[in-house]
């Protein structure tokens, strides 16, 4: 089958497991390695070519309703392989010579549980079904947690202590499909596994995806300059998303966070299309077309 078509699928595991495996066949000079396990043992990929020393990290999918954002991963991954493999421009550059100095690295899917446990149901989590099936009294549908039921994008040790209490105060004390930030930071194998591997120092600046809302959250904490604002707002300028602030229950413990916070490198969380999660997959092309050129920036910063 067409990798083309496989973009038009919901992107669960059987779906990535196909784009990744097509990729790698289209381009040799891709590579991927795992960098960890999810508690039901399905892999995190990293996905790179270029430059392994210093790299751009793209991350995705950290809630089980956001998979749109593995989709738009893969088939820009898809295009700047292309790019390189026919030595042709993107955007007015050519990707193929810059990798050569700067690497592009990917995690097409964060949260691989989760993104099951929202398509198939329960049944994907495994010895921790009941578990979900409690939390969520069986709505599955909306399902953004891992299988544990701790939201991986409140999960890391940005503040963690204050928007833990924030999630007390909002009545959410234990497992629970979306905003539970665990027991502590990095408890969960999936964070754990990327903050280990933004640690080792490879990356320049990193960026997540999440959906919904055309919006671009950028720095965080007493990392904030104006060289940073500088990057927002180039990039919400080439897409047209709006550069905003997150509050309350949306501050703190993301990923994004932590990696300006920890780091003390340029993060950005990038909130795609708009609408009522899950986007549906028919949204993917209008999506990735309004996007692919701040992708391209993005790389480039």
């Amino acid at each position: 089958m067409d990798i083309t078509e496989l973009y038009h699928r919901p992107c669960d595991k059987t779906t990535r497991e196909a784009i990744i495996g097509g990729l790698l066949l289209k381009y040799p000079f891709l590579t991927r390695e795992t960098i960890g396990e999810s508690l039901c043992a399905r892999p995190l990929d990293l996905l790179s070519v270029g430059n392994r020393r210093s790299s751009v990290l793209f991350a995705a999918a950290f809630h089980g309703m956001e998979w749109i954002t593995s989709l738009i991963m893969l088939k820009f991954l898809d295009t700047l392989c292309s790019a390189v493999k026919g030595s042709s421009m993107l955007y007015g550059i050519f990707p193929s010579a810059l990798l050569n100095r700067r690497g592009f690295a990917v995690i097409p899917c964060v949260n691989p549980d989760g993104v099951e446990i929202q398509i198939h149901g329960s049944t994907a989590a495994g010895e921790y079904r009941t578990l979900v099936d409690k939390a969520c009294s069986g709505d599955t549908v909306h399902w953004q947690a891992n299988a544990r039921g701790v939201d991986i994008n409140h999960n890391f040790d940005a503040d963690w202590e204050t928007l833990h209490e924030l999630e007390k105060a909002s009545g959410i004390c234990s497992p629970s499909p979306t905003r539970w930030g665990g027991q502590y930071p990095e408890s969960e194998p999936e964070s754990r596994a990327v903050a280990s591997l933004c640690r080792a120092g490879r990356f320049s600046h990193a960026l997540a995806f999440h959906s919904q809302g055309e919006e671009i959250y950028y720095g965080y904490g007493g990392y904030n300059n104006r060289q940073l604002f500088r990057q927002a707002s180039a990039l919400a300028r080439v897409s047209g998303y709006t550069l905003s602030e997150p509050e309350g229950l949306a501050s703190g413990g993301g990923f994004k966070d932590w990696f300006c916070q920890t780091l003390e490198s340029p993060g950005f969380t990038i909130e795609v299309g708009k609408g009522k999660n899950p986007l549906p997959v028919t949204d993917l092309d209008s999506i990735y077309a309004k996007l692919e050129e701040m992708l391209v920036l993005a790389f480039l910063l």
